[in-house]
């Protein structure tokens, strides 16, 4: 969240607001101020975190800008770590590792390329700071993910023309919906599944209707069986005609870009919104990787494999991550210090099983939706684990 940092991970441009509200994203023992509006800019958000660590005092407890170059496993299960800062590199042995490095940091571009060449620049949204980089520019972003509304959005804004290159239809979801964030509707994971998305269909046909509407191609799924794309703006840009939809790109002509349905159009600038990588760098990929962004844990949390081995926000929920990574923490804590234990590993294996087959079969084939959660059953089914693993000890 804080643009433009040092270490260039983050992914954060200059007129990023966050599209899960306010009292859905906040962690649960620090509310955010209610002076911040339902959706704020990323600046209040990098602030809140700044005041979260104040506020409960471990700064001091931080080791900031130093790089984790490579991390092993001991035989005994703990962890050797080499790091690297200013001062050097130094070697240090750990009882215990959080991997929480975050899954919107190394950029996925279309696989494979798009066959031509083109004379214009191409951008990852990775890469993306500023709407001033489009001003005048002829602009073909691609993808209809959150990051492809809003760079689509702000380029309508200042560009000469802005072209947005759908690869499959999606339902786009309004930040607000009857004067509520469209995020704290449905949301009692005692509600059966079925029951909540047939309500959130319903209520998106009554608020939004067909997506073809706004010249946008239909989706191939049912609404929530993909990441959901929030915006507030797009639809309005759509219908003033100063976003023009397209199909995919089938080929790159020099200062052209040519779609799948024939029509070839003059281009300055192709910003790829094609998601992101899950690359842990400092895994020797023989020990550990995320091929194809898949990577099985228990509950998102704990490899069975490796007994001292945590991770932490690996997980792409319908909803805010902040306060389900506040929670896996607390269980995380209750594990070292030895008042939950996981299940046996047959039992553990099969529940993992269970998961990836329930959430392969609901969602649309593709390397985003590999770690896909709720947010409220996440949290729900949470809860209980902890109280079982409770009685387990």
């Amino acid at each position: 969240w804080v643009f433009d940092n040092k270490n260039g991970m983050s992914s954060a441009y200059e007129g990023l607001y966050i599209n899960t509200s306010r009292d859905r994203m906040q962690y649960s023992d620090y509310p955010m101020p209610r002076s911040y509006p339902d959706f704020p800019h990323h600046t209040q958000i990098a602030q809140y975190f700044e005041e979260y660590v104040d506020h409960f005092g471990f700064r001091g407890g931080i080791q900031f800008e130093t790089r984790v170059e490579h991390a092993e496993e001991k035989a005994d299960g703990s962890w050797r770590i080499r790091l690297k800062s200013a001062k050097g590199e130094e070697v240090r042995d750990y009882d215990w590792l959080l991997v929480a490095n975050g899954h919107h940091w190394d950029p996925l571009l279309p696989e494979p390329p798009f066959p031509g060449e083109f004379a214009g620049k191409e951008m990852h949204a990775h890469h993306y700071k500023s709407k001033r980089e489009l001003a005048g520019k002829r602009v073909v972003v691609v993808g209809m993910g959150n990051s492809a509304m809003d760079i689509a959005v702000e380029s309508s804004e200042v560009a000469e023309k802005t072209f947005l290159a759908a690869r499959r239809g999606v339902y786009v979801i309004p930040k607000f919906m009857l004067g509520r964030p469209l995020d704290q509707f449905f949301t009692s994971a005692r509600v059966p599944w079925r029951v909540r998305r047939r309500l959130a269909e319903r209520l998106h046909r009554l608020v939004v209707g067909d997506m073809t509407r706004y010249g946008l191609p239909k989706p191939d799924h049912r609404l929530l069986d993909a990441h959901p794309t929030i915006s507030g703006r797009i639809l309005d840009r759509l219908t003033h005609g100063v976003i023009t939809p397209k199909p995919n790109i089938e080929r790159l002509e020099g200062d052209s870009v040519r779609f799948t349905d024939g029509t070839v159009e003059r281009a300055d600038v192709i910003v790829y919104c094609t998601g992101y990588k899950v690359t842990f760098p400092f895994f020797d990929a023989s020990f550990l990787e995320a091929k194809d962004n898949d990577l099985p844990l228990f509950m998102r949390v704990f490899h069975p494999a490796h007994a001292r081995l945590a991770f932490v926000g690996l997980l792409q929920p319908l909803g805010a991550i902040m306060p389900l990574a506040e929670a896996q923490g607390k269980w995380i804590a209750r594990k070292i210090r030895g008042e939950y234990s996981l299940p046996a590993l047959p039992e553990m294996k099969r529940r993992i099983e269970e998961e990836r087959r329930a959430m392969f079969s609901r969602y649309v084939k593709s390397k985003r939706h590999t770690m896909q959660v709720d947010f409220d059953d996440y949290m729900f089914e949470l809860d209980r684990e902890i109280r079982r693993g409770t009685t387990r000890r």
